[in-house]
Order: C-alpha cells, then sequence, then structure tokens
C-alpha cells in the first residue's frame, strides 16, 4: 500500500498558491535510511520488474547520482538512462549501483 500511495503522488500534480504546477519527484523524500529501506522493500514485494528499476532509479537520484557514477564508474547519463521508467538495464548495471557505498552506507540518517 505505501508503494501505491507513492505511486498516486507521484502522478498527483500538486498545486501551489500561485497556481504553478509542481511536479512531485519521489526522490525528494526518500531522506533517510529507514524511508529508502521502506520504499523499496514496498516495491519489491507490491511491483513489478520495471517498478524495481525505476525505484532503484529514485534512489540513486536522492543519493546523488553523480556520486553514484563516480563510484560504479558508469556515467550519469548512463545511469539516468539504464534507471529510467521502461529500461532494461543489465543485472551487472543493477548490482554496480546496489554495491556502491553510497548506496549501502549512505550519509543519510
Amino acid at each position: 500500500m505505501f508503494y501505491k500511495s507513492l505511486i498516486f503522488l507521484q502522478n498527483f500534480e500538486l498545486k501551489n498558491r500561485e497556481k504553478e504546477t509542481l511536479k512531485f519527484d519521489i526522490a525528494d523524500y526518500l531522506d533517510s535510511n529507514e524511508m529508502i529501506a521502506e520504499y523499496l522493500n514496498s516495491v519489491l514485494a507490491e511491483g513489478n520488474d520495471s517498478d524495481v528499476i525505476t525505484a532503484i532509479g529514485h534512489i540513486a537520484k536522492s543519493i546523488g547520482m553523480t556520486k553514484i557514477a563516480q563510484e560504479t564508474g558508469l556515467s550519469r547519463p548512463s545511469l539516468y538512462k539504464a534507471l529510467s521508467d521502461g529500461a532494461k538495464p543489465q543485472f551487472e548495471t543493477i548490482m554496480k549501483v546496489h554495491k556502491s557505498n553510497r548506496w549501502t552506507n549512505s550519509n543519510k540518517s
């Protein structure tokens, strides 16, 4: 249910007082290791393969795509492409992102 709520919020456009449309970005709310773990666990339980890849992209973005790129040896554009909605990255790419220090030992608290 947590995951479905986040997806609903992601697709929902919030209006501010000046009637500007703001896009919801899940990565902005993945601000602690606990939130990242809850999000990933929910996606793994409720989502499909594509949802998991997209969630990993959201998590990488919340940690910092530049940092992930430096630690994995992959370029930022390659990471964005590999971890975007509908992408089909190689398993090796997913494992490099997962094994990066920022992923497992993030400074988020």
